[in-house]
């Protein structure tokens, strides 16, 4: 006699099907959904209006002759698309002046803008991590140079620089743009929070000298907040304008800002060519570098802006 066996399908238990999980983006933890307010709405898309409407007259006044500037709609084209013809005439225009005018810029922004970041980072470095006297005393030094606007020291730092002999020259815009209070307060706030100070131990534990621990295992993490503080120097340095005006008198050493104003000035002179095309071409080229700067570095600039705002 047999005993027939049962099937698996006849003694294991039916199964559910399981349930299907509910997408929960933007939706609180108590499951309602966060409201939307219509005031914000309407006041971010006018800020973002009023940021793009000079962006998109800029773009479209560059693709104008000099004709059509004065003879049709300053927020639409042309007769003709000449672009392509004023990038030319830009770069070509009194002997290429525009191009020894952009390595210029990009001088002052390498040594600079690069020389401030070096020294806030290792300036906000050592004031985070170390302990000295005077310490609040630099604290409050470095809080009051923040307050200072930089024109207020153009006058004195032009005073200075020409007993020194070097007005007229690049370093008279190179040196000042090295000092960066706000780059100095910025690193020294995110290296508080970015480095543990058990990791910088542990380093100095296996034998790490200093400059070892700096280079190998904070400056790593210092990452995000150095391309901040490259960013934001960067502009500063690149958009200066009343620093290199009271500084340089030979248009060989001027930066784009200040060539820039001198073609504009050229149409209220005596014999003077207005070249208006060609300074409003020349405003879109000046800032294509800094829209690619800011796009590259975009992630690093969010995560440096947002460490430190999420306790753990």
């Amino acid at each position: 006699m047999t005993t027939a066996t049962p099937t698996p399908s006849a003694t294991a238990p039916r199964r559910s099907p399981a349930p299907r999980l509910r997408s929960t983006r933007g939706r609180r933890p108590g499951g309602t959904r966060p409201r939307r307010s219509v005031l914000l709405t309407v006041l971010t898309s006018l800020v973002l209006l009023y940021s793009l409407v000079p962006l998109a007259w800029l773009v479209i006044n560059a693709t104008k002759t000099q004709g059509d500037l004065f003879s049709s709609f300053g927020l639409w084209f042309g007769s003709s698309f000449a672009l392509l013809t004023n990038i030319g005439d830009t770069l070509t225009y009194d002997d290429g002046i525009f191009v020894r005018w952009f390595l210029n810029t990009v001088l002052y922004v390498v040594l600079g803008a690069g020389g401030a970041t070096l020294l806030a980072v290792l300036g906000g470095y050592g004031l985070a991590k170390f302990q000295f006297p005077g310490k609040r005393g630099v604290f409050a030094v470095v809080i009051g140079a923040v307050a200072v606007p930089g024109t207020a020291l153009a006058v004195p730092t032009f005073l200075m620089f020409s007993q020194m002999g070097l007005t007229n020259t690049p370093w008279s815009v190179i040196i000042p743009s090295l000092i960066s209070p706000f780059g100095l307060y910025l690193m020294w706030t995110f290296a508080a929070e970015a480095i543990p100070t058990e990791l910088m131990e542990a380093a100095r534990i296996d034998g790490a000298s200093e400059a070892r621990t700096f280079a190998q295992v904070c400056l790593p993490l210092l990452a995000p907040g150095i391309v901040t503080v490259l960013l934001f120097t960067m502009v500063a340095t690149w958009n200066n304008y009343f620093l290199p005006l009271i500084m340089l008198k030979d248009p060989d050493w001027y930066p784009l800002t200040l060539g820039l104003n001198a073609w504009n000035a050229q149409a209220a002179t005596a014999g003077g060519e207005a070249i208006f095309n060609l300074v409003i071409t020349g405003s879109v080229l000046t800032i294509v570098p800094l829209v690619v700067a800011f796009l590259f570095l975009q992630r690093y600039w969010q995560s440096g802006l947002a460490a430190g705002s999420v306790k753990e």
